[in-house]
């Protein structure tokens, strides 16, 4: 007879917006046991499952960040683990094997896609030739006179926006020294669009659903809507493919000079503003946990254009029930 009992699913980094996006999809299924973790007793998205399945887990950096996480996902039989912490994720994959072995499968990309995209200069090395990217060169192989300004400056590795900033002149470029984990970028004047991303297990894009971000706060984008645009989508699923994604990521795009989507970044994980993917029809952590299970995906999913404005929902609770301190 086939197995009724509920999967049991852990998302991690709960305090975040990816994670109570994910969490908010998941939930919807009858055929799942939520659980969240967070290294923060106050992350909102542990107050959306229930009390005996919020759990407090180590700083992702931690040296035993990944041992703790192995034991209890042993513990709290967890079948399917969900990341949303940047630097979790390649530590995580990197011990694939040991998540296996107790029956927790991740839903993740390989070790070899995380590193790639976390790398943005690898990620543009990979793409060149693929898709229109800017030029992209390390700081200190640069000539600070050979570029037109301004430049874009920022970190070969981190996420989000941090770090990211204009450098008006070569004066100023020569200033910043030269740090091979510096990176200098063209800046591009166009839009820039965000691109949600689903792969399947032979890596074919099952979906693109391109996203304007009209308004963003803290990296995270507070109002947008999705577009329909076949270049956007087709540059999203060439950069998907490159990468060698299967999974789901967040592929960044801003139009050049000419008008041609050119690639930015991508985010190996789901971004903070899947509810808009998922309510223009495309539930991609739904779609996801289908995928770690080993179930077969359409081939295609259509979405529909659909505005947002974000806002920030209350979760009330006794103080009782909020977690005590780690150790406590």
């Amino acid at each position: 007879m086939p197995d009724l009992s509920p999967t049991h699913v852990l998302v991690t980094g709960a305090g975040g917006p990816a994670a109570v996006a994910v969490l908010r999809s998941l939930a919807r299924r009858d055929d799942v046991t939520l659980l969240a973790a967070d290294m923060d007793r106050f992350a909102s998205g542990l107050y959306l499952v229930d009390a005996g399945s919020r759990h407090l887990v180590e700083a992702g950096l931690a040296e035993t960040f990944v041992d703790s996480l192995v034991e209890l996902c042993e513990r709290e039989r967890v079948d399917v683990l969900f990341s949303t912490v940047d630097v979790e994720l390649p530590r995580v994959a990197a011990e694939r094997k040991r998540f296996d072995a107790i029956g927790t499968t991740l839903a993740a990309p390989s070790l070899e896609t995380l590193e790639v995209c976390l790398d943005k200069y690898a990620l543009a090395q990979r793409c060149a030739g693929v898709v229109p990217v800017p030029r992209t060169e390390l700081l200190g192989s640069s000539d600070p006179e050979s570029w037109d300004f301004p430049v874009i400056v920022k970190p070969r590795r981190g996420a989000g926006s941090r770090g990211v900033h204009l450098v008006p002149d070569a004066a100023a470029l020569r200033a910043l020294g030269t740090d091979e984990d510096t990176l200098v970028q063209a800046n591009l004047p166009g839009e820039e669009y965000s691109v949600d991303t689903l792969a399947d297990v032979d890596g074919h894009v099952v979906a693109a659903v391109p996203r304007s971000r009209l308004r963003v706060d803290s990296g995270v984008s507070v109002a947008g809507c999705t577009v329909a645009d076949r270049e956007l989508e087709r540059t999203a699923r060439q950069v998907a493919e490159a990468i060698g994604l299967v999974g789901v990521a967040n592929v960044q795009l801003r139009r050049d000079a000419e008008g041609r989507a050119a690639l930015l970044e991508v985010n190996p994980r789901f971004p903070g503003a899947m509810p808009l993917t998922v309510a223009a029809g495309v539930d991609m952590p739904s779609l996801a946990l289908d995928l770690a299970l080993g179930r077969p995906l359409p081939p295609y999913l259509p979405f529909r254009e659909l505005a947002v404005v974000r806002y920030l929902e209350d979760v009330f609770l006794a103080p009782s029930d909020v977690l005590a301190e780690a150790g406590r």
